[in-house]
């Protein structure tokens, strides 16, 4: 059976807080939606995947893409979730898939073993959902909050995602539906008179609403996670030059450094760092200077590969401390550009980089203003 996933991430989240919508925003080193695509991605039940975003998110879907390094196709979501939803079914439409899962982006934690579940189910059900049992005490109240009738618990469940369904059972519901709104997928099904089963969901699968929420969840994820620390330091001549780039900026002074690559020393050291993270060598065993590929290159690419082997490790970077070794040219004035670059690139909230100048008080070969030096150091959790 063909299995095509959908997930939903088109919401603002505005309830979970962080200034950015919840999806993409970071837990524990590495976002949200990241980790939802990751569980989906690697199970061998789930074929393509179709992210329904929000076109405003455009830049943030594309850092979550650089950072999972999963392939995935995205299409614009509606007003509603019932039209995002059958947003992604059109998306799915060519994809020759017999059957669907419909998952919140902001339920990170779904495991390999409900997804099997599921899968299972859709051999002989033709819509199942996860689903809790209820342990709290249930109520109706009136509208001024006063107890009107007790709720027998035993028949009521909590429903969860991802929701399961055969493509074609869930199109021909959708087609029916017409332009109402509903609060889930089930709800598509059951107003088309079909019938939804259920499964056992499970209590670790929880969305990810408020900001108790994240701390819970930052909580969890680090309960079982090391920390590590890596080290780099990079050395680079100066010469006169029309630019510089210096810790992802370019700089201005009249002043160049001179390397094989863009010679940025501030990422340099950074990657060694990195790849000190993840026990994965230096810069130089990854991007020689006799390779003339890299003649010229970009820096932040180098930084890219090392995050990559950092992640394949099972880890992401927590904090960044850099200190640049010079006489000329002066730091101060480019130092926050620096300190946002360097956070975009490592996907932190900027007050977990730090950017340090320093001289050597005139003496050697940077007070004597012929060369530049940087060293940084980096704290990753590996899990």
């Amino acid at each position: 059976m063909k299995i095509g996933a959908i997930i939903v991430a088109a919401g603002r989240g505005e309830r979970a807080g962080g200034g950015i919508p919840k999806q993409f925003r970071m837990l524990a080193g590495k976002s949200v939606l990241a980790r939802t695509l990751a569980t989906l991605d690697a199970h061998n039940a789930i074929g393509p995947l179709v992210v329904v975003i929000n076109p405003q998110d455009t830049d943030h879907v594309e850092t979550v893409r650089s950072e999972c390094g999963i392939a995935f196709e995205t299409v614009a979501g509606g007003a509603t979730r019932t039209d995002s939803v059958r947003a992604g079914m059109d998306a799915l439409a060519s994809a020759g898939c017999d059957a669907v899962m419909i998952h919140d982006a902001a339920r990170p934690f779904l495991t390999a073993g409900l997804i099997g579940r599921l899968a299972d189910a859709l051999e002989t059900r033709d819509a199942v959902i996860p689903a809790l049992p209820v342990s709290d005490a249930l109520m109706r109240v009136t509208t001024d909050g006063a107890i009107a009738e007790p709720v027998d618990r035993a028949v009521i469940r909590a429903a969860q995602t991802p929701q399961a369904f055969r493509y074609d059972t869930l199109r021909a519901a959708y087609d029916r539906l017409g332009s109402q709104s509903l609060a889930d997928d089930a709800a598509v099904i059951m107003a088309a008179g079909g019938t939804v089963h259920t499964l056992s969901g499970e209590p670790d699968n929880f969305k990810l609403t408020t900001p108790e929420d994240f701390r819970r969840a930052e909580a969890w994820l680090m309960s079982d996670a090391i920390t590590v620390s890596g080290q780099g330091f990079d050395v680079h001549r100066l010469e006169p030059a029309e630019t510089m780039w210096l810790c992802g900026v370019e700089l201005h002074e009249g002043l160049g450094l001179v390397g094989h690559s863009d010679a940025d020393a501030g990422l340099h050291a950074i990657t060694d760092a990195v790849l000190g993270c993840a026990g994965a060598g230096d810069i130089g065993q990854h991007f020689p200077p006799s390779d003339p590929k890299w003649k010229g290159a970009a820096s932040d690419a180098f930084l890219e590969h090392a995050l990559g082997l950092l992640a394949e490790a099972g880890g992401s970077v927590v904090h960044a401390d850099v200190t640049l070794i010079a006489e000329r040219p002066k730091i101060g004035p480019y130092r926050e550009a620096m300190r946002a670059r360097l956070a975009e690139l490592l996907r932190l909230d900027p007050k977990r980089v730090n950017i340090k100048a320093t001289t050597t008080e005139k003496l050697g070969f940077t007070g004597r203003g012929e060369g530049l030096a940087a060293q940084a150091i980096v704290t990753a959790r590996l899990s």
